[in-house]
């Protein structure tokens, strides 16, 4: 008995912006990476406002996410133009974002609702400005996926529109934070302002990468055997395990807010 794969169609050439992106992408992670080796050497707190952590977990995230919304969005039904555009812009916010939490890591102080000086403030200023440019970014391109079926094998639909939806979660929830902390930070209540961040980052960090996670998921079962049937079904089971994580981690958050 023959087994033949189901046909693939063959993706179209990385346009200029794409190109542009992923290598932008893969810059932030790499900076994230040296930034690991800088903590390796030089020690100090993992936890806390004052910390390495910061521009290696922001620098893996960011680049990783970058290059993942670079290539889910090629399944978006949308005009070439306007994607490029809001990738173009959604790359220029993603430097701005790592690069002023690494000068402020450089620099030992922390990067967000810090009002300590004239630049603290204009840092932490310009990286919540920066946080609002990528929920219109990314909930343009959520709205798309939603508005007409993404392309892709099988599977990939669901998942990018999955993935788009959980996505709107992480950016609820980075945006509670920083009202939050910079109300705090305006009260004169700057410590309380840190440790108020806390009990919603498991939720932030679990619904940041299921826009990579689950599209991924799809493409890798587009590359076997399976049945569309057995593929279609995995996907979902895949969706419904990620929402009740990204459930479980809310309801943490709220008992613990």
């Amino acid at each position: 008995m023959t087994i033949t794969r189901p046909p693939t169609t063959p993706k179209p050439e990385l346009r200029p912006a794409e190109r542009l992106c992923h290598a932008t992408g893969a810059l932030l992670v790499v900076s994230g990476l040296l930034h690991l080796l800088v903590f390796a050497v030089d020690g100090g707190p993992w936890d806390g406002p004052v910390s390495w952590r910061k521009p290696v977990t922001f620098g893996l995230s960011f680049g990783l996410t970058l290059i993942a919304v670079t290539w889910v969005t090629s399944y978006v039904r949308m005009e070439a133009r306007p994607r490029a555009a809001l990738l173009l812009v959604f790359a220029a916010d993603c430097v701005v974002e790592v690069g002023g939490i690494t000068v402020q890591a450089w620099r030992r102080v922390p990067s967000h609702l810090n009002m300590s000086t004239g630049f603290d403030t204009a840092v932490s200023m310009m990286l919540a400005v920066g946080g609002g440019v990528l929920v219109v970014v990314l909930t343009a391109f959520a709205l798309a996926s939603f508005r007409n079926r993404p392309t892709g094998p099988v599977g990939m639909p669901l998942a990018v529109r999955s993935g788009f939806a959980i996505l709107l979660v992480a950016l609820a929830s980075g945006a509670v934070m920083i009202a939050r902390g910079v109300v705090l930070t305006r009260t004169g209540h700057q410590e309380a302002a840190y440790h108020s961040t806390a009990p919603l980052k498991p939720l932030h960090g679990v619904s940041l990468h299921a826009v990579l996670v689950l599209p991924a998921l799809a493409w890798l079962l587009s590359r076997t055997d399976w049945s569309e049937r057995t593929r279609e079904r995995v996907v979902l089971g895949a969706v419904c395990c990620y929402a009740a994580a990204v459930l479980v981690t809310g309801l943490h958050a709220a008992l613990t807010w």
